[in-house]
């Protein structure tokens, strides 16, 4: 990839000089731990490493999940270290300047006692109405458990409240959220317990209820799979795009599910 140096390394990340138009179609971005990367020929070539203040003195612990506001203007839903260092309390930031530079906006739910909450999904149902799937991670009885958790918005962001868990047993690798062109929302995320696999959840009100697992695939080889991507096809057929093992002993890869929810 062009983003890496003569010894195959990522350099440090520079300042971003901004102006970037977040509404051309060939768009992309990733954002990756402190840094991020903007392409604008559908990932040919990627500019960056730029940096990502460090808001609150926090170590940035980002995966991409963005939100376009207008041509230079968009959201960022991310996560930062908590008080003890460790990962993580989600947040959102927002550059109105094409990513030259950066505000902080406000913070998704409460700093974990413990465990971490990290790497959220967003969508945005209208005009100031947001909401963001957290990965989790806590304990009970000093056994660890993952789920995902609903945070909601109904100011463009500056405040969040939660709303539910859609998933509460060992799913909590991270899911992927997206609306269908009927208004419906679909959840995917990699399922971390026997029988291994990938699935989703649709909700038709909004996330406020959620439906039954749907299981796209049950014959992973262990639990290190997941992080799905979906996109809707113009045939209203879903893709999902995953982190995939059929043997524990075996090199992973990346999978795909064509399916209709």
């Amino acid at each position: 990839p062009n983003f890496l140096n003569e010894n195959g390394r990522e350099p440090d990340p520079t300042l971003c000089p901004g102006g970037y138009n977040f509404e051309n179609p060939d768009f992309a971005m990733m954002l990756r731990y402190g840094r991020y990367y903007i392409s604008t020929n559908r990932g040919k070539k990627w500019d960056g490493a730029f940096e990502i203040p460090e808001f609150e003195g926090r170590r940035n612990l980002t995966r991409t999940d963005v939100i376009v506001n207008g041509k230079h203007d968009l959201f960022a839903f991310m996560a930062s270290a908590k008080d003890n260092g460790k990962e993580g309390w989600p947040f959102v930031a927002r550059t109105t300047d094409g990513g030259k530079s950066w505000n902080f906006v406000s913070r998704i739910g409460p700093q974990p006692d413990k465990g971490y909450a990290i790497m959220p999904t967003t969508v945005r149902l209208s005009d100031r109405h947001y909401l963001s799937m957290i990965r989790r991670k806590g304990f009970k009885d000093e056994k660890a458990h993952y789920w995902i958790e609903a945070f909601e918005s109904l100011d463009n962001c500056q405040s969040w409240q939660f709303l539910n868990k859609p998933t509460t047993t060992l799913s909590g690798n991270p899911g992927h959220m997206i609306e269908l062109e009927d208004g419906r929302l679909v959840l995917t995320y990699g399922y971390r317990r026997p029988p291994y696999g990938i699935r989703a959840i649709v909700s038709d009100d909004q996330g406020k209820s959620w439906g039954d697992e749907i299981i796209l695939r049950d014959d992973g080889g262990n639990w290190d799979l997941g992080y799905p991507r979906t996109v809707q096809r113009s045939d209203g057929k879903l893709v999902t795009v995953y982190y995939f093992n059929e043997h524990e002993d075996k090199e992973r890869y990346i999978g795909v599910t064509i399916w209709t929810p």
